[in-house]
Formats: C-alpha cells, structure tokens, sequence
C-alpha cells in the first residue's frame, strides 16, 4: 500500500504500539470509571432502593410521549408541505431560491460588482438570445402540452448553439443529445395526458413575477461568483493536467481523471433515480421480457423491414424502412464517439444518447415488440454491468500502485494498424455507455411500452 499511501501530501504523525506507555491522564480516569462501576456494583441493592424512594416520574414515559407528539406534528407538517402536487413543489423550490438571494442581500449588504459586462462578444448571440426569449414567450401563450413540450425543448437547443458559439462543442453535443432524448420521453407521457393543460390556481401575473425574479437571482448570483474570483481561473491549467492525464480533450480528462469521482457518483445517482422512478410510477414487476401482443408481427417472424410492426393503422411505412436503414448506421455512430471522445469531441455519455436514440426509432417505429427485439438483455443488467466497468476501473490505479480512479495511458503499435493510443479511461467511458443505454432502454420500457399494455388494455375492456 506504500505506492497509494504516498500520494496523500500528509503521511500522519509518526506512532508505534507498545505494551506499556507509563502513568497518563486517559489512563487514570479509565481506571476510575472501572472503579465506580464496581463499587455501585457491590452496593446495588441500597442503590436500587435509593432510587424506589426518590422516584417522581417515569422518564420512558416522558420521552415516549414526547416522541409521539414529534411523530404527530411531523405528520401534519408533511401533509401539508408534500401535497403530491409538482406545482406547489416546484413553487416551494422557486421561492426557496428568492429567499437564499434576499437573505444575501440583507445579511452581507449590497452587492459589489465588478465584472465586464458587454452587449455580446461573437454576431451568433444576440440573434440565439433573441430566439430564446421568443421561445419563453410563446411557452407562456402554449395551450397545447405537445406544443409546450416543443417550445421549451427549443430552449435547450439554443442553449446547445450558445454552448457551441463560446467554443465548447462537448457540452453542445451533450446538451443537443439530452434535449432530443427528454423530447421524445416528454411525448411518450404526454400520450397519457389532456390536450390542453390544466389551468393554474396562481394568477399569471404571481407566476410571471416569481419567474423574472428567479431570473434575477439566478443571474445576480453568477455575476457574484464571477466578481468573488480573486484567483486565477484553473482552466488555464487544464490543458496541462490533459496532457498529464494522457488526453487530448480537455473535457475528457475533466470528466474522466481530474473529477473521476465525481462522474461514477453522478452516474451511480442516475442509475437509482432511473430505477426508482421507472419502478414506482408505471411498472408492477420487474420481469425480464417485455409482455407480448396478440396483434401486428411478434418477434421472429419476418417482415419486410423490422422484426415486429405496429397494428393496422398505425403503421408508418416510410418510418420503419428509415429506422432499419438508420439503425446500424447510429450505433455506428454512437461507438465512434465513444471511441473517439479521448482525443475529441464525444464520450460514453453522448455515445450512449446516440445509442439510447436509435433504439428509441426502433421503438417509435415498431411498438414495444420492437424494442424487445432491437435490445433482448435486461435494462438492469446494462446498467448493473456499466456501473461495474466503471466502478472496476478504480482498482487498476490500486493495482499499479497509484491512486483509486488514476487513468493510466500508454501508446503501442499495431502492425497493418499503426499508432494506438490506450487509456483505462475508455473503460470508464464504456461503463458510462453501456449505463446510459441501460437507462434509456428502463424508461422506454417503464414510459413506453408499459403505457402501451395500460392503452391496449383499456381499449379492449
């Protein structure tokens, strides 16, 4: 363990064992403790009796009966507060934040600013900003939830063009991919909804207010920590630690080296969240295979383009023959990325997107049969496996002597092949695929193709 231990920049205080260390306070009161006991030991009887006599009340009593008045009131407190109502959940949260930003402003006085504001530095982002807040304003007139899905997605594609402007093509790519993924989860739910929304029990006017004023907040306290910085930023040393790390995408070696903990945390948390949610709000077991339908094809049995169809009148010809043209081709698409996210743009968690993507097409395309037949291994074992791989690639630093999580790199060259470039930190990455594949495939099965049995059972009762 010396190679792991010499890490740490404190070794410790230097200590060694020994039969006997001389008189010392810890041992006196120790001995003095053993000594009480003893004595009140031998004089348990009159000490019973003692305290019969000095008896007033029954202090389990006392405490039980406070613990219940506690269980009461923390009852009524949760009943009114946890409503089941994301509205009032989400109002909670909003005024939460105002009153972090008002608390600040009375506790540590007026703000003092000193950061460079100007109108726009590249031509690309005003028109973006101008775009963004048509998309804000329209969500406020949407009357449509599909439409309001739509808009506020819009939003995060033109928060994906302003990642790209500023130069940060990563997060543009991985905010592109999310946005489409959480569009196509938004309309699976949907299915199940109203048309039009549920009018709000606050006036429009609350509403907007408290929006403007989290804007505000949310803005001042970004300005803040920008004008608090008293030190050079630690991006300019980034590039270095990169290459320390054996890479050449500075994200990559954020993601994979620098805050490696970080990101098996994040995707360990994920992974609960998936299986919580997924168990909870649709499905009533946890069975290996999806339940099979009377109607269309089933699995096997061959059809033109996919391994399974939806029921008459339904069907969309031109969609199932683009999702088995496209299929292949976007896993394709989805393993480069991965492979390539070390030295480019990329990584397991886009990759894995891209992959969640193509199946989703399959899925859209041919029913919950269909995805059945696109993925045959179980969500949970995907994401058991990927958070394994991930979690695996912290002994092999251990095992080389230096640190848990420490991406090891080195270059060999393959004959008809050439230069090859090989990091631990393309294991990580796969355990971040293969989970995040696990993860969309749970949801398809949870938001989709349960939703679908819920459908076709209320159709033919």
């Amino acid at each position: 363990m010396s190679g792991y231990t010499g890490t740490y920049a404190d070794p410790g205080r230097h200590a060694h064992l020994a039969p006997w260390s001389g008189p010392s306070l810890p041992l006196l009161l120790s001995a003095s403790a053993l000594a009480a006991g003893l004595v009140l030991f031998l004089a348990r009887g009159p000490m019973a009796r003692a305290g019969t006599a000095l008896h007033v009340m029954d202090s389990s009593q006392v405490f039980w009966t406070a613990i219940r008045r506690l269980d009461r009131f923390a009852i009524q407190f949760t009943g009114f507060i946890q409503r089941g109502s994301v509205p009032d959940y989400l109002l909670l949260t909003l005024l939460a934040t105002v009153g972090v930003g008002l608390f600040s402003i009375v506790y540590g006085g007026p703000p003092h600013l000193d950061v460079p504001v100007v109108g726009w530095q590249r031509p690309e982002q005003p028109v973006i900003v101008v775009l963004l807040a048509a998309a804000g304003v329209l969500a406020l007139f949407s009357r449509a939830y599909i439409l309001l899905a739509l808009v506020i997605g819009l939003t995060g594609y033109g928060t994906a063009l302003l990642f790209l402007v500023h130069g940060s093509p990563d997060l543009a790519l991985t905010q592109f991919l999310a946005e489409t993924l959480s569009l196509v989860v938004f309309a699976l739910v949907l299915r199940r909804l109203p048309v039009e929304p549920a009018g709000g029990r606050l006036p429009m006017p609350f509403r907007l207010g408290m929006g403007l004023a989290v804007g505000v907040v949310a803005t001042g306290a970004g300005m803040l920590a920008m004008a608090a910085r008293g030190t050079e930023p630690v991006g300019a040393s980034m590039p270095e630690a990169a290459v320390e790390a054996g890479a050449r995408n500075v994200v990559s070696a954020i993601i994979l080296d620098v805050r490696a903990w970080d990101t098996l945390g994040e995707s360990a948390v994920l992974i609960v969240l998936t299986l919580g949610v997924t168990s909870l709000v649709f499905l009533r077991r946890r069975s290996y295979a999806i339940e099979r339908v009377e109607h269309g094809h089933r699995p096997g049995e061959p059809t033109h383009w996919l391994a399974s169809t939806l029921p008459r009148g339904q069907r969309a010809l031109a969609f199932e023959v683009a999702a088995r043209l496209t299929f292949h081709t976007v896993l394709v698409l989805s393993v480069f990325l991965l492979f390539v996210g070390h030295s480019g743009v990329g990584g397991g968690f886009a990759g894995g997107i891209v992959a969640g993507l193509a199946i989703t097409v399959r899925y859209l395309a041919g029913g919950r049969n269909e995805l059945a037949a696109a993925v045959p291994v179980h969500a949970g074992v995907l994401m058991g496996l990927g958070l394994t791989l991930s979690a695996g690639t912290a002994l092999i630093g251990l095992l080389f002597g230096q640190a848990a999580l420490a991406m090891l790199a080195t270059d060999v060259s393959v004959p008809l092949v050439g230069h090859l470039h090989l990091s631990t930190g393309l294991l990580f990455d796969l355990g971040v695929y293969v989970s995040v594949v696990g993860m969309v495939q749970d949801v398809l099965r949870a938001l989709g193709a349960e939703l679908d049995r819920q459908i076709d059972a209320g159709e033919n009762a």
